[in-house]
């Protein structure tokens, strides 16, 4: 099995390290990984500009742009082999709910599941970070499994470890992804010409979904939360209701 691993906290992060460790038994490992931190980068790609690969050793190259160039190079122009499985991780800090649209750790699996790859993000979910063990393991455990089993066409897997010890885990659980919001605060500043310029922080977030069965609920009470995501964002179930607006916009668009 060729695994290719990718995260947005960089190749030089303990998280990818511990991730390439844990993997190494179970095929052929190779990483592809940002030069620099780009969390929160989502599923955006460089367009339009040259893309620098610079090459760590046999087996680990870094790229200076985002989660998903890594993954489109790495596919198509510097591995030489088409994946089996690709990896993003372990990131540094939990993907939980409204985080996955904002992350980069999701955006690079994500572009996996439109490759036709079977992808999973692994995120750590503390603030701690020491229990990087925990995530690895848990990983190794599932790919494994996946190894066997495989992934329906068009979903990946977003997969949040407590920071705990393995022991202390509470076991695992398929999740829904829960609802949380950020108060983003806008601060104005000045750069080093006295330029006005503007910085967003965000303050900690506050959930609104609490109920059992969201992916925050379970790691906030100790088991792996596995939440599955699907490329088509398309709802559905609500085709049917909408196409009577659509009848009534063609009449008065043509009119």
């Amino acid at each position: 099995m060729t695994i290719l691993l990718t995260n947005d906290d960089g190749v030089n992060s303990p998280g990818l390290e511990a991730l390439s460790r844990a993997m190494g038994s179970l095929g052929d490992v190779f990483v592809v990984a940002p030069e620099r931190e780009k969390s929160a980068s989502s599923h955006s790609l460089t367009l339009n500009s040259l893309l620098k690969v610079r090459r760590i050793d046999d087996r680990t190259l870094s790229v200076d742009g985002t989660p998903t160039d890594c993954v489109l190079l790495a596919v198509h122009a510097v591995l030489g082999r088409r994946p089996d499985l690709l990896i993003s991780g372990i990131n540094r800090g939990p993907n939980l709910g409204d985080d996955v649209t904002y992350s980069g750790t999701v955006g690079a699996a994500l572009e996996g599941a439109l490759l036709s790859i079977p992808s999973v993000a692994m995120s750590l979910a503390g603030e701690s970070n020491c229990h990087l063990a925990t995530a690895a393991s848990f990983c190794r455990l599932l790919v494994s499994h996946l190894s066997e089993t495989g992934l329906p066409p068009g979903v990946l897997l977003n997969v949040n470890v407590p920071d705990l010890p393995r022991e202390e885990t509470r076991g695992v659980e398929i999740t829904r992804l829960g609802r949380r919001t950020y108060a983003d605060v806008v601060c104005e500043e000045s750069d080093a010409e006295g330029k006005s310029c503007f910085l967003i922080r965000k303050s900690p977030p506050r959930w609104e979904d609490r109920e059992p069965g969201s992916d925050f609920r379970a790691v906030e009470a100790g088991r792996v939360s596995i939440t599955p995501l699907r490329i088509d964002m398309t709802l559905h179930s609500s085709i049917s209701r909408l196409k009577k607006w659509g009848r009534e916009l063609e009449l008065l668009f043509a009119t």
